[in-house]
Formats: C-alpha cells, structure tokens, sequence
C-alpha cells in the first residue's frame, strides 16, 4: 500500500480545511447555540422532559448526528468533485495509486472534518446543558462509523455531480429533512402508532436511536439493530465506491 499518496491526499484536504479553520469552527458553534435557544429554550420551556431526560440534553445527540451527516456529506462530495471539475483528477487517476488509497485519502479527510466538527458541538453542547455519556467507547464507535459512511456516501455523490447545483440537491433535500424526521429533537414513540411505523423506514433513525443510547441508555430501536444498520450502509456505499472505480463512471468520461 502507497501510504506516502494517502498522506499526501489527506493532508491536502485537510490543509483545505484548516485554511478555513474559523469558518469551520465559529459555523457550527453558532448554529449549535442557535438550536439551543430556539428548540433548547423555547420548545423546552414546554415539553420538560423526554423519557426521563430533559428536553435540553435530549437534543444533543440529534444536534451533532445533524451536523455530523451533513458536514461529512458535503466535505466527502465537495473533495472529489473540484478534482474532478477543474481536471486534476486524470493526474491522480494516472499516477501509482490505487483506487482503494484514492478514497481512503478523501473519504479520511472528510470524515476526520467531520468528527472534529462533532467534538467541538459535543463541547458548546456542554456549555448549555448538563449531560453524562453513560457508554462512551460506543458513542465514539457510532460517530466514526457515521463520519465514515456519510463521507463514502458524499464521495459518491462527488463523482455522479455534473455541476455545484447537483453537488448540494442530496445534502438539502435528502440528507437533512430525513435527519429532522429521525427523531432529532424528539422520541418517535411520541408519534402515533402509524407514523412509528412509517418513520422505522428511514434509515436515519436506527443512526440516531444508536448514538442517543451511548448517552442515556435509552433507545427507539435495539441497539443492535442501530449498529446491524450503519454497518449495512456502509458497506452499501463501498460497493457503490468500488463499482464506480471498476466502471470508470462519470470518472473518465
């Protein structure tokens, strides 16, 4: 394995990133805060607590999960495609290096963004409510794993982009409004009987349900069936990954 080009790749990103370090901080800082204020503060004045936990603690892990997944989305997308648009990708397709130490390089560098993104929530979080994280060891295993698939997921999206307008459409009109109906700010065991039923087909929630138990030990959806699912996802996208490498599609085209 040509670990020097996956070094290289990843610390360009990265570099990328840390070039815009306040942005990147000071952004998820202020929309943290701001959900605080509105759902936190205001909603929380009404609904005092959910299954025993108060209202204000109980968005947290929907707060970084929301962040997580689109900030992994878009970095992994936006990280493939400027090669791509600009045409430096045939440099790279022609240098020695493998497909698999290509999307390592990106797909890390997206998905370490947004881990470190996820941290720095989990911090400001911790600035507005008080929170204990009742098994920590599986809280950081399902942000990796989610930082890692929605990165795989935004690296797709990179390569099947023809323009900006494309590179956006899946994060805004997909990735988000499916995060808000997972059961971000609330438990889907307040909805009706139906729309527990409709809601269990959204993927998001078995992400959510996952990481809001590494905090509270309370789950929508067993644990297991939380982990079963983020690792089917995963797996899904490198398969997609690995047929788009193999076809050449909308890569050397």
């Amino acid at each position: 394995m040509n670990f020097q080009a996956i070094k290289a790749i990843y610390f360009f990103e990265m570099a990328r990133f840390f070039r815009t370090l306040l942005q990147s901080f000071v952004s998820p800082v202020l929309s943290t805060s701001l959900y605080f204020v509105v759902f936190g503060t205001a909603i929380g004045s009404r609904i005092q607590e959910v299954e025993g936990i108060t209202y204000g603690a109980f968005i947290v892990p929907g707060l970084i999960m929301l962040s997580v997944m689109t900030q992994a989305t878009s970095n992994g997308s936006f990280g493939i495609y400027f090669p791509k648009f600009i045409g430096t990708i045939y440099e790279l397709l022609s240098a020695p290096v493998n497909y698999f130490e290509i999307v390592l390089g990106y797909v890390g560098a997206a998905a370490t963004k947004a881990l470190f993104i996820g941290l720095v929530i989990l911090a400001t979080a911790a600035v507005f409510v008080d929170f204990k994280i009742i098994h920590p060891v599986p809280m950081i295993l399902f942000l990796i794993l989610t930082c890692t698939s929605f990165s795989l997921l935004g690296f797709i999206l990179g390569i099947w982009a023809k323009n900006f307008e494309q590179l956006q459409l899946v994060p805004l009109l997909v990735v988000t409004p499916l995060v808000f109906l997972g059961g971000s700010f609330y438990s889907i065991s307040m909805l009706p009987p139906i729309w527990q039923n409709i809601t269990l087909f959204n993927p998001v929630v078995y992400l959510i349900s996952g990481f809001r138990w590494s905090f509270f030990g309370n789950a929508d959806v067993p644990i297991l069936v939380s982990l079963s699912a983020i690792g089917f996802f995963t797996f899904i996208c490198i398969l997609i990954v690995a047929w788009i490498f193999k076809t050449g599609w909308r890569i050397k085209q």
